[in-house]
This record gives structure tokens, sequence and C-alpha cells, in this order.
């Protein structure tokens, strides 16, 4: 019911043959410029606080530019970028507009390597300087770079550090722009390594830049820059000279998809991109493994170097919960057994009163477990039919049958987004009685007093929404019961690889936990838990351990639950309220590949996470006594 910000998309597109090509068999040479567009349009769900695009041509005139950038802030971004690389072929008469060779030496964005980035804020900066792709330049060809990606990284103040003590001076604070640096510093040493050897080879001149632009390893410059950084990444980019690259990072944690046939290679945030795109069958297309580069050399030849050994098996399954799209094959069946597990845990929570109960879902990304939801239901019911017939020990009448085979699973479109509440109004008052009208609900579609109400959502996170709007207005149909369903479990803990989750104090989970050790007397483990942060925090990272989830231990699930129904329930609503969230194991039966959980279980797969999860406790305790 509320709206996660998400860590990036991007997309890939290199074409493997001359633009003449693409123009006589597709019947234009923007063939892989509009891959793109596609490719970026279809993960739109990744970000809509900027997007960008990059384009290197290889058969370029000296003295011309060969290398673009386009970038734009806001929802309407994508549209703003193409937009403006349109705009560059105004005034081309149709017949030089299809002539390829001539927009390979003429045109902006006329070439064979194009890359794509959207883009969420997961760390508060904003403005187009921060937009993805990030551009270093250099008069050697072979030494531009262009980078973007889908990363957080959770040591950037170790490796600025690092960068100061070699005499640099990164002008931005960031870790985009700080990987930029970096990598761009061994890209220029890797370019000075071919140089040497070319001089050695008795080569001069432009022979010399022939061969560089011929013989750079971009394996040598990720093996020897990826491995300072902890943090969960994809990393995407293209050189001057042709190059192009995309890495995974060592445990898993962010997503990428490839795609290689002999006209072109693609890489995606998401597998459903490509398939749509390129039309293809989930088989047809490749995931990039944990610590694993795809390379593509400047003749276009591609390959799959290992670049770090796998240090973990953490692939996010936030990702599959409620990220990436649900038409992916597997993601499609995962969400609705989410959704179909729960049945026994509402069953309790309805009484088993099958017959009195209402389903529904908000937002829309939980409609896929709500299918689930209701196959389990109609699973149950239909059990229940066939055991009261059995049990009948004789044979039904028409009106028998009748009464028993009429009992359905009902379902209703309950709530509707109404309006998005403006951020100019800021009165506190005000401002609540606003947001109570965000949602609209669809009047007597249930038989009030009489009726439970079951709302499934894919996750339930600060809570915010549902006590200032979901609840109020789910009351006014004055169900006998709201039952309140996450398909995933309690989320505990702060992401730090690239989700725009909230501090500490912000999880309606860490906040009944921090309520009920009130409430029972036990400050001590309150006191303990900050002594013993702060004490990790002066021990080696890789040493660390995350004490926060000692805060959780003394309570159950449905403890912690009850405590939030408290936290969550608006003063004049009376109505019985329960919340059910999925279970740990039930997480891991139904996303059995996609092992991390970290939010939920406090378990982070790099020591960069914890280390950051026991200062962020340290700093909720000392912001509460400033």
């Amino acid at each position: 019911m509320e709206t996660l910000k998400h860590e990036c998309g991007v997309a890939m597109v290199r074409l493997r043959k001359p633009l003449s090509y693409y123009q006589q068999k597709y019947g234009t040479w923007m063939y892989g410029l509009n891959k793109l567009y596609l490719m970026m349009e279809k993960q739109h769900n990744r970000g809509q606080e900027g997007a960008g695009l990059a384009c290197v041509k290889l058969g370029y005139k000296p003295g011309n530019e060969y290398m673009f950038r386009e970038r734009a802030e806001g929802k309407d971004a994508i549209r703003e970028i193409f937009s403006t690389v349109h705009a560059g072929f105004r005034g081309v008469s149709p017949e030089l507009l299809s002539d390829a060779d001539y927009a390979m030496q003429e045109l902006p964005f006329a070439g064979e390597l194009y890359m794509g980035h959207l883009r969420y804020s997961t760390t508060g900066k904003h403005g187009l300087s921060y937009v993805h792709p990030f551009l270093r330049r250099n008069n050697w060809q072979a030494k531009n770079l262009c980078l973007c990606g889908n990363f957080n990284m959770t040591n950037i103040d170790e490796i600025f550090q690092g960068l100061t003590q070699q005499g640099q001076c990164p002008r931005i604070y960031s870790d985009s722009y700080i990987m930029l640096e970096l990598m761009g510093h061994r890209l220029d040493r890797e370019v000075e390594r071919n140089f040497v050897e070319a001089k050695e080879k008795g080569l001069t001149d432009t022979d010399i830049t022939h061969y560089i632009e011929d013989h750079v390893q971009m394996a040598n410059v990720l093996e020897t820059t990826m491995p300072k950084f902890d943090g969960g990444y994809v990393v995407c980019g293209l050189t001057g000279s042709g190059e192009m690259f995309s890495m995974r990072d060592p445990w898993g944690i962010r997503p990428a998809f490839y795609y290689i046939d002999d006209e072109v290679v693609a890489v995606a945030s998401e597998r459903p991109v490509l398939q749509t795109t390129f039309d293809l069958s989930c088989d047809d297309i490749q995931e990039l493994q944990p610590g694993m580069a795809l390379l593509v050399n400047r003749k276009g030849e591609t390959s799959i170097r290992r670049i770090m050994e796998q240090r973990g098996n953490a692939a996010c399954s936030f990702e599959r919960i409620y990220f990436s799209r649900g038409s992916d094959r597997d993601i499609y069946k995962e969400r609705k057994l989410l959704g179909a597990q729960l049945t026994p845990a509402v069953l309790k929570a309805v009484n088993y009163d099958t017959p009195h109960t209402v389903f529904s879902f908000v937002p829309n990304t939980a409609e896929v477990a709500f299918y689930g939801l209701l196959q389990g239901f109609k699973d149950y019911v239909h059990e229940k039919k066939i055991r009261s017939i059995l049990d009948m020990g004789h044979l039904p009448s028409r009106q028998e049958l009748d009464a028993i085979l009429s009992e359905s699973v009902r379902s209703e479109k309950v709530a509707w987004k109404d309006i998005k509440l403006r951020t100019f109004i800021t009165e506190g008052n005000s401002r609540n009685d606003l947001a109570s009208h965000v949602y609209d609900i669809t009047y007597e579609c249930l038989e009030p007093h009489v009726d439970n109400l079951v709302v499934i959502d894919d996750s339930i996170v600060r809570g915010t929404t549902l006590k200032e709007s979901i609840i109020r207005i789910l009351d006014r149909l004055h169900p006998k019961k709201i039952v309140l369903v996450s398909s995933a479990p309690q989320i505990r803990y702060p992401d730090y690889y690239g989700i725009d989750m909230p501090s500490l104090e912000e999880f309606c989970a860490f906040s009944a936990t921090i309520e009920l050790l009130k409430e029972r007397g036990m400050h001590t483990l309150i006191e303990q838990t900050y002594l013993q942060c702060k004490q990790e925090l002066e021990k080696p990272v890789e040493t660390m351990r995350n004490c926060v989830r000692d805060l959780y231990k003394p309570f159950t699930v449905e403890e912690i639950n009850a405590k939030i129904v408290d936290m969550l329930r608006p003063e004049d609503v009376q109505t019985p309220i329960e919340i059910v969230y999925q279970s740990i194991e039930g997480l891991h039966h139904a996303i059995p590949h996609h092992k991390g959980d970290w939010y939920f279980t406090g378990r982070y797969p790099t020591p960069g996470g914890t280390r950051l999860c026991n200062q962020a406790f340290v700093h909720y305790i000392e912001r509460l006594y400033q």
C-alpha cells in the first residue's frame, strides 16, 4: 500500500552488423536506438526520477563527435531524452535519413553501441549531475568511459579516502562518480600498458592507436576496480573505442540478463524486457551469474569472464515480490505461491467463515499474490464441499446439493487510488485529513457487520498509508473484521544495496518492537543493544555481527503483529483488525532461488550492510537523546 522506490534499471544494445544491414533488413538504421527505447520503457517501473542514454559510433570521421549522451530528470525523462535525440534528425531529408552511411558519418546517436539507464534516488541526492550515465572524457579514444549501473555501495567512505590518499580529488561525493573515477584510472593504466606493448613492437603514430583499441582488455580494468567495492550492483559501461561490458556483484544481489545472437548483444535488468523487445522465449535468455562479466570488444566478439569469485547466494527476494515485472514466467508463479501459502493463516484470521469473507488487494502490484490467495481459498472451499457431500451418508437431494455447491469465494475491487496528495499542503491536520482521501472505496460491496474483509498487499513497510488512509476508508464499509495480509514477511531492517527503504524507526515492525520492549520493562535490552552496536563498530568490518537482531528475539511474530495493529489503528476505528504476514519459511519455499532476505532477517550478505545496520541503531538512539 506504500510505494517503495527501487534501485534502478539498465539496458544495453550492441549491434554486431553495420548500420546498413539493419536498414536493409528492418527498414531503418535506427534498429538499435529503437530497441533501446523499448527496453527502457519496459523498465519504467524501475526508475521515474531520471533517465539517460549514451551511444558510441565506431565508423566516425576524425574531428567529429563519436560518443554521445543525453539525460533528463522527472517521470517523463525517457520521452524527453529520445525526443531530444530525434530532434537532431530534423531537417534531414527522408532520402538522407534512410541512408545508413550518411547517418553513420553525419548524425548524432547513429552508432553501434547503446546504453540506457533509469534512476530512482536511493541516497536522497537529486539533480541532473546525479543522473546516469556518467561520462569521463579524454583525447585518447580508448580512455573515454561512460558508466551506468543499478547499484548502491556500502563502503564508499573507505574508497573515497583511498582515492584522496593517492592524491586524487573527486569532484562529486557519490558511489557512481567515485566508481567512474576509479575505473577510469584503471582504464588509463590498461591503455598505457598497451601503449608500451605497441612501442616495443616498433609501432608508431596511428598504428599505436589502432593497436591499443584492438587490444584493450576490460577484464583487466574490472579485476583491478570492482574487488574494492562492497554492495549490490550491476555495472554497465562503454568506452570510446567500442568496448562494452556489464558486471554483476559476487553476491548476486542485483539482477542482470542478456541475449546474444549474430545481430545483437542485449542486456537488461529483467528477463521479460528482453523477451518482449526481441520476441524471445525464456530459454533464449541467460542470467549473468554472480561475479561474472559480459564483455564485448570493439569487433563485436563476446565473452563471459569471471571477474571475482562468487561470495554468496543473496539474489534479492524483493525483486521477485515487488519490483520486477510480474509478467516474468517464474516471478508470476512465485507471487501466486506467496499468496496461496497464506491461506491457512487467513482462514484462521476469519475463523474459517468463508461464506462471509470478501477478498481484495491494494495496490496493483499485489494483484498476482491476490490471485494466489483466491486460488488457495477456492481449493479449500472445493474440498469443504466434497467433505460435506461425503459426510451426508445418503443420496443428496437437488436442494441439498444446491445449498452445498452454491458457496463460492467472493472477491471485489474494494479500494481505488483516487488522488495524489500534493506536497504543498504542509499543515498537519489538513494534510492528515486529505491523506484519508487518497483512496476511495466501492460502497455496498459487502454486507455491513456480517462480512469479513481481507485485503492483501505485497509488503507493509511503514504503515503510514494504512493508518492515514486505507484503514479509515475500509472501515466505511463496516466489515465484521478487517484482515490485512502481506505477501512478504515483516520488514525489520534497512536495505543498503539500492532499495529506498527508510531508517529503522520508520519500519512499523521495528517501532512496534521498541514499544513492546518499553511496555514490558525491557529498557535494558535497548541500552545493551546500543552499547553492543557501538562496540561492534570498533571492530574490523569483516568480524561485526548485527546486534539489532537481538531486539526482536523476546517476541513472536504474532506479538509484534498485534502491536503493529495497535499503533496503526486510527482512534475512531473500532472494527477488529488483524495483520497476517508471510513467514520466512514461506518466503523461501515460494522463492527458493533468491535467498537474499536481509530486510526481513538482518542477515546481510556483505560486511558493509552489517556495519551500516549497527550504525543505524546507534544514530536512532542518539537522535532520541539529542
